[in-house]
């Protein structure tokens, strides 16, 4: 990921739009955010975070104070952040909610939050998406890194940037848990159950399909009958699986000989086979040697027959070849007196037509050239007598337009004449609307309040019903508990009233009583209708439960008449009919008034397009003048023309009725003259020509075979015959020699004469062959039966020692669940998520002690430690400091400021390598370190200084904020963030 661009307006220090161009430092690789403690450096940081998150860092937990103090209500906030990955490029423009003013009313409203993400196209910025959540899953998937993750690997803000080297080992968990999500793994201790089971289903399944194989591979011994010597026996007997795979081996290899005896067989009867083909062959080729030789014999002779004609056709090709030497001089010859008779006769028409013009002209080409001057000077009276009607066109449209200038000029003064009255109309019913209209806000709430009333008067109808019953359910919990309580009171009598009797009855004579201590008891009171003491607990616990119920519905009726009398209140003693009535009144006022208000500005645009036309006018009544001086002068320079094109026409007509039917009367005369003397020249040069021609034929005739033009013309031959003709003569002698050849060549083989017979021989190929498929086929099924029985052991063996490994798979799988949740043996009590995190710890210190070693001289490295943590804390999150100086290690709080600053950034870049390895390998080319450098010495400045030098490798840019001068001085890119006198900060590059 790299940044390019960041816009700053009125967030945190920032109230002017400040700009930050990060493509600027990218030659540099390395830059610095300096400026005053509290100018606003990490400001930036917070602007970038919240530009792709949503979230600033050092606000979690507290007041996210995003919006500048420094802005005034009108102004705006807005963070735009322009970035690319490998995604492509994009920008994301973000708002945070704050207080703005009220369009309407006065006071403050909320500006609720936006976000918008666009794309850099071949089209330019397209919109990707624009709700919150939308950005987020698109920011998502475009970054790859949450917002975590974005803190710790390219943003390395103040205060978090030693948190991951000094949190214990709960702490570490938490933050190693975000950035690399492994909350999965807390349900994987459930699957092993599953996978025990599915590793016993696959014992059971390897052990039934080593049966199976061996059954399989019994079967196919019998079949072949390989047991021998009771071999199948040995198989088909009771044992393990070891005995009887290696009795199958020893069938195996009874196979494996009877397959390789069969073979031989098979090779014996395919050299057999062999030498019988090569004997036909050779036999074959001798045959067809014979009947080659007898047709070479019956070729040779028919081509000797054709001698005489062969012997005519070379005459004729000789014959033919000289005359065809003299065919172009012949041919040229008769050409030549041709064209000179036809030059003769069209000499005399040429005459004929000149002399039809009755023209005593002499030398006839003195008279073409005078007559061609002459002419030349009429061809523009021509074009401009062809032209009138355009000329007239031109006339009547220059006229046309003065007209309408003029109609123009006097509309443009007339609509002057009206505007003003136009203006005061508009006004007037502008204002109008605008009083109507100015009453919106106060109908709208006055439609609310009775929106509200109304229902606050549905609600009272409804609660007066259940006022109603509750006093109801009241009065009868009421009666209720009143038969209850006399139900008590009646047994609590009906209790002591029969006291006496329970007392008289544990009376005994001669024992004193228990009441009055005597011991004559001369009248015992009788026991009569008994209460017991459960009667009375029970019917006080039916009275209580009916105080309950009677509190319960007077507190119920209580709620509802409080529910009632507000509703009441909020209706403002309307009815329901009385205040539907006022809400559609209300409604209806409101919508006027909204009606109002777009005439109003209906209105207003027509005005100022009235007064925008009465500010124009003068300027229109000037361009109208102009127009009506410019198409009259137009008018003037046409009728001008017009009058010099009439007298130019006059004089080049002469005596005819148009120019152009002198100019025709003149080129037909001139193209006359001109063919009479073309001929004349013509028929002189065809003379000459002729002449020539003959006399270069007789002379070719004379050095020739022939004696005259007839007989030089009756021996030519057509080209194509005569091609014909050579190649029939040579095709002849071609084929005859060829013949010769091949008849001399078999002559020399002295074959027989008689045909050679071929059917002993082709028998004995076909026995031989079939002797040959059968070997092939026997030693084919011994080799498949042995290939087959040695797979089957295979698979047998295969199959017998998987299942032995399935079985020990299975003994481990059985313990690794309690090993998975930190108990049993395992010893370091780190459950499975604390295992993994604990991997990538060691990834991310090994990576960190690369620079920490070269940053520290050799003196520190980074140590994972798997310690148990006392009183069963989580544990194999921890990491030590290992001190070459003494040899031994301490935690990474014993370490000095400075130290512990080196051994904070050399654990955040080790732990930024291994997160955006883990996100997918993705390119992090812009990094930001936010860390107090001037608690650094100078020597642990400059090894913190090379160690950011060498970050830049590979075209990473690197931004830095501090205000350390010796960094100032090395880094000669810089941002500098400056507070103005006024309070807010700016950024200056």
């Amino acid at each position: 990921m790299r940044l390019h661009r960041l816009e700053i307006e009125g967030f945190g220090p920032f109230r002017a739009r400040q700009v930050v161009d990060f493509d600027a430092f990218a030659d540099d690789g390395i830059f610095l955010i300096g400026g005053r403690t509290g100018a606003g450096k990490s400001s930036i940081l917070d602007a970038v975070c919240f530009g792709l998150y949503g979230g600033v860092p050092r606000y979690d937990g507290g007041e996210k104070r995003l919006r500048s103090d420094h802005s005034d209500p009108e102004d705006r906030t807005e963070v735009v952040v322009e970035f690319s990955t490998v995604a492509g490029r994009f920008r994301v423009t973000r708002s945070p909610e704050y207080l703005r003013p009220a369009k309407r009313g006065g006071g403050l409203t909320k500006q609720a939050p936006a976000v918008a993400l666009e794309e850099w196209t071949d089209a330019g910025w397209i919109g990707r998406a624009a709700r919150a959540v939308d950005v987020a899953n698109e920011l998502a998937e475009i970054l790859q890194l949450t917002q975590e993750q974005f803190l710790q690997v390219i943003l390395l803000a103040q205060n978090r940037f030693s948190e991951f080297l000094l949190a214990d080992s709960r702490d570490r968990q938490k933050l190693l848990r975000r950035l690399f999500g492994t909350e999965r793994f807390e349900d994987y201790q459930s699957r092993f159950d599953e996978r025990r089971r599915a590793a016993e289903q696959t014992l059971g399944g390897r052990r039934a399909t080593v049966e199976a194989t061996l059954a399989e591979a019994d079967r196919l011994v019998a079949d072949a009958e390989l047991g021998g010597d009771g071999a199948v026996a040995e198989a088909e007997a009771p044992g393990g699986a070891d005995e009887r795979i290696e009795a199958l081996r020893r069938a195996l290899a009874r196979g494996e000989y009877r397959a390789e005896r069969l073979g031989a067989e098979r090779d014996a009867a395919e050299r057999t086979l062999s030498e019988a083909d090569v004997r036909l062959g050779e036999l074959r080729e001798q045959r067809q040697a014979q009947a080659d030789r007898d047709r070479a014999r019956a070729a040779l002779a028919a081509l000797d027959a054709e001698a005489e004609e062969i012997a005519a056709s070379r005459v004729r090709l000789d014959r033919g070849r000289a005359a065809e030497a003299l065919r172009a001089v012949i041919a040229a010859a008769a050409r030549a007196e041709t064209a000179r008779d036809a030059a003769a006769a069209a000499q005399a028409t040429a005459r004929a037509a000149w002399a039809g013009h009755g023209i005593d002209a002499g030398p006839l080409r003195e008279w073409v050239t005078a007559r061609t001057r002459e002419s030349g000077a009429w061809q523009r009276a021509a074009e401009l007598e062809r032209t009138a009607p355009e000329r007239a066109q031109e006339l009547a449209t220059s006229q046309d337009a003065v007209d309408r200038a003029v109609a123009a000029l006097a509309e443009v003064d007339r609509e002057r004449a009206e505007l003003p009255a136009l203006v005061a109309e508009l006004t007037g019913l502008r204002d109008a609307a605008r009083r109507e209209g100015d009453r919106v806000e106060d109908l709208a709430r006055a439609e609310a309040d009775a929106d509200a009333r109304r229902a606050a008067a549905a609600d009272g109808e409804r609660l007066a019903v259940s006022r109603a019953e509750a006093e109801r359910r009241t009065a009868e919990a009421a009666v209720a508990h009143a038969q209850a309580q006399a139900a008590v009171a009646t047994l609590r009598q009906r209790r002591l009233d029969g006291y006496a009797g329970e007392l008289a009855a544990a009376l005994v004579a001669g024992e004193p009583c228990a009441v009055c201590g005597a011991i004559e008891h001369p009248h015992p009171a009788a026991r009569a209708d008994p209460v017991s003491a459960d009667d009375v607990a029970d019917a006080e616990r039916i009275r209580d439960e009916a105080a309950a119920r009677e509190r319960a519905a007077a507190s119920a009726e209580a709620a509802v008449g409080a529910e009632l009398a507000a509703a009441t209140a909020r209706a403002d003693g309307r009815t329901a009919e009385q205040a539907d009535a006022e809400l559609a009144a209300a409604r209806d006022a409101h919508t006027a008034a909204r009606d109002a208000a777009a005439r109003a500005q209906e209105h207003d645009a027509l005005l100022a397009q009235a007064v925008q036309r009465s500010a124009d006018s003068d300027a229109q009544r000037a361009a109208a003048a102009d127009h009506v001086a410019a198409v009259r002068e137009e008018l003037v320079r046409c009728e001008q023309r017009t009058s010099e094109a009439d007298r130019v026409i006059a004089e080049a007509r002469g005596e005819d009725a148009r120019v152009a039917d002198r100019l025709a009367r003149v080129a037909a005369q001139i193209a006359a003259a001109t063919a009479a003397a073309d001929a004349a020249d013509e028929l002189s040069a065809r003379t000459t020509a002729a002449a020539e021609a003959v006399a270069e034929r007789d002379e070719a005739l004379r050095g020739s075979a022939f004696d005259d033009t007839a007989d030089a013309e009756s021996a030519l031959v057509p080209p194509a015959a005569l091609a014909a003709l050579e190649d029939r003569l040579t095709a002849h002698a071609v084929q005859r020699e060829k013949e010769r050849a091949i008849l001399l060549e078999l002559e020399l083989r002295t074959l027989p004469e008689e045909p050679i017979d071929l059917a002993p021989h082709e028998q004995a190929s076909v026995e031989a062959r079939a002797g040959w498929m059968r070997a092939v086929d026997g030693a084919n099924r011994a080799a498949q039966t042995a290939q087959a029985l040695g797979g089957l052991i295979a698979a047998a063996e295969t199959e017998h020692a998987a299942s032995a490994e399935d079985q020990a798979e299975f003994e481990v799988l059985r313990g690794l669940a309690d090993t998975l949740a930190g108990r049993g043996a395992n010893t370091h009590k780190m459950n499975l998520e604390t295992f993994v995190l604990a991997a990538e710890l060691e990834e991310i210190v090994t990576a960190a002690n690369v620079r920490l070693g070269d940053m520290s001289a050799g003196r520190y490295q980074l140590r994972h430690s798997d310690a148990l943590a006392a009183r069963g804390a989580a544990s194999g999150l921890g990491i030590v400091v290992f001190d070459a100086f003494t040899g031994q290690t301490r935690p990474a709080q014993s370490l000095s400021g400075g130290e512990t600053f080196l051994g904070s950034l050399a654990l955040a870049l080790g732990l930024a390598e291994v997160v955006t390895a883990r996100a997918g390998g993705i390119r992090l080319d812009t990094l930001f370190i936010d860390e107090g450098f001037g608690s650094l010495d100078a020597e642990t400045l400059e090894v913190a200084m090379r160690t950011l030098d060498e970050l830049r490798s590979g075209g990473r840019t690197v931004g830095v904020i501090s205000h350390v001068e010796a960094m100032q001085e090395q880094i000669p890119a810089q941002i500098t963030v400056r507070t103005t006198p006024d309070g807010p900060s700016v950024i200056e590059a």
